[in-house]
């Protein structure tokens, strides 16, 4: 990826169960990956998961929480499958690595 660009970061901890979730979340991700402006995604969970995704822009950020899909899985998030989330945007300045990355 070319910076700058956005992250947004999704942390969370889960209630007990599935409900659904494994589903949705690979429903979500294939969604995401169709909106304009995504660039990636990269995703960890075992008590606390953190799900990065990254845009070109702030305004394709706005449109992906606003797409109706994407809505109705942050309510069901809230209703069902979180006891808690935090939700960061960040401008990505610059970036480096090192080594082969499995992801």
């Amino acid at each position: 990826m070319q910076a700058p660009y956005y992250a947004v970061i999704f942390t969370s901890t889960r209630n007990d169960g599935d409900q659904g979730y494994a589903e949705m979340a690979q429903k979500m991700e294939a969604l995401a990956q169709e909106q304009p402006g995504f660039l990636g995604m990269e995703s960890a969970r075992e008590q606390l998961g953190i799900t990065v995704s990254y845009w070109e822009n702030i305004q394709a950020i706005t449109q992906w929480k606003k797409q109706l899909d994407h809505v109705d899985a942050q309510r069901k998030g809230r209703s069902t499958w979180y006891s808690g989330y935090r939700v960061r945007i960040c401008k990505v300045e610059r970036e480096y690595s090192f080594g082969k990355l499995s992801f």
